[in-house]
């Protein structure tokens, strides 16, 4: 039957940044795909604003005003969000007052990482569900007693598939978590032609905002933590080009020199996926994916598999993957493979290359199996509403 949803998530904050504008369209094309009413209830704070250059500017002339009136247009989501700015010192797209109205009939409000914390808000609407997204943080956080992300709401989903399974170290909290793969439109990701000559790509930051978290003795670190692991790859494989957009500061020049060194070429991810189309060219431009996710991923076995990897299998694009616990979770080894030491990483990318357009194949089969929007949000919506 169809329902009002409410979700809510960084959308017109993170304007440039194509993979974050893909995961949150996952789910408003996604639900609205499935007949519901879906609103997208946005915020941004004081100092968000900036220019084309990143400085400071009005909220009238932002580059977020207009990134998130472009997007939404678009997709045809131009009726179906509210940004709110500053506390209500600016609102786009649907009034706040109508938006705590509608909270009141909708039927859960889907809340990534807590984004929301409108009060009348989260007062309004029936069901408050807190969306985890970056698995491992935030229920340390709380076991630690750092910070409680998921107070206020009533509903806990994490793309953390194992979580609450033996061998996974991500604390339960005492909640009962609710898990799901990564939903794809998969009408959005149209299957593209293979490239055996493109290079092994990613896409994604090298730190990221969060730093290492030490919990019952084991310091969980950052992608550049497990990414020195591997860095001697492309001198194995010297037949094969491996690039990887990455944000990368400048503070961290040793590692610049040392990826440039053991043969990875980089470019600027603001450059080639900073919108989402941009940023699905990247991909299909790609021979596969070669991905080392965050070392708290890795080291929790979790069984998280990212967005942007579930991206790669619908272009029919194969996946190389560090493993986070997926042997249980997948099929592994056409289209998607797994590794954990620098030989097993090798031998994938020489299977990839060996058998290549078998590999495409099996990645869009993968993605038609695992991760399509309608069975993924629809399983989603039964578990929540329970």
């Amino acid at each position: 039957m169809p329902a009002t949803i409410l979700y809510s998530g960084a959308v017109a904050q993170t304007i440039r940044q194509g993979g974050l504008s893909w995961f949150h369209l996952q789910f408003l094309l996604g639900f609205r795909r499935l007949g519901h009413r879906v609103i997208l209830v946005d915020r941004l704070d004081e100092g968000m604003c900036t220019d084309e250059s990143g400085q400071p500017a009005a909220f009238a002339e932002s580059i977020q005003r207009r990134g998130i009136l472009d997007l939404m247009k678009r997709f045809g989501l131009d009726d179906s969000f509210s940004l709110d700015v500053d506390r209500g010192e600016a609102v786009l797209g649907i009034p706040r007052a109508e938006v705590i109205e509608r909270a009141g009939s909708a039927a859960c409000l889907v809340n990534v990482m807590g984004y929301c914390d409108d009060p009348a808000i989260l007062d309004a609407v029936p069901r408050r569900v807190f969306l985890d997204i970056d698995p491992g943080f935030p229920q340390m956080w709380r076991a630690l007693g750092l910070h409680d992300a998921f107070a206020g709401h009533d509903r806990f989903a994490t793309l953390a598939r194992r979580i609450g399974k033996p061998g996974c170290t991500i604390p339960t909290c005492g909640l009962d978590w609710i898990t799901l793969p990564q939903p794809v439109v998969l009408a959005e990701w149209p299957v593209a032609p293979p490239r055996p000559g493109a290079a092994f790509t990613s896409i994604g930051a090298w730190r990221g905002p969060n730093g290492p978290v030490e919990h019952e003795g084991h310091v969980y670190g950052l992608r550049c933590h497990e990414f020195r692991r591997f860095l001697d790859l492309p001198r194995r494989c010297p037949g094969e080009t491996f690039e990887q957009a990455l944000e990368i500061h400048e503070g961290d020049r040793k590692d610049i020199d040392a990826l440039a060194a053991h043969g990875w070429r980089l470019v600027d991810p603001l450059a080639v996926a900073g919108n989402p189309e941009a940023y699905r060219d990247y991909i299909a431009g790609s021979k596969a994916e070669f991905l080392v996710p965050k070392q708290m991923y890795v080291d929790t076995h979790g069984g998280l598999l990212s967005d942007r990897s579930a991206y790669y299998l619908a272009s029919g694009r194969p996946v190389l993957a560090r493993d986070t616990g997926l042997a249980d979770l997948h099929p592994l080894g056409e289209g998607l493979l797994a590794f954990a030491t620098l030989d097993e990483a090798a031998a994938g990318v020489e299977a990839i290359a060996g058998d290549y357009p078998r590999h495409c194949r099996a990645a869009r089969e993968i993605a038609e199996a695992e991760f399509d929007s309608d069975r993924v949000l629809t399983r989603f919506l039964d578990d929540i509403l329970a």
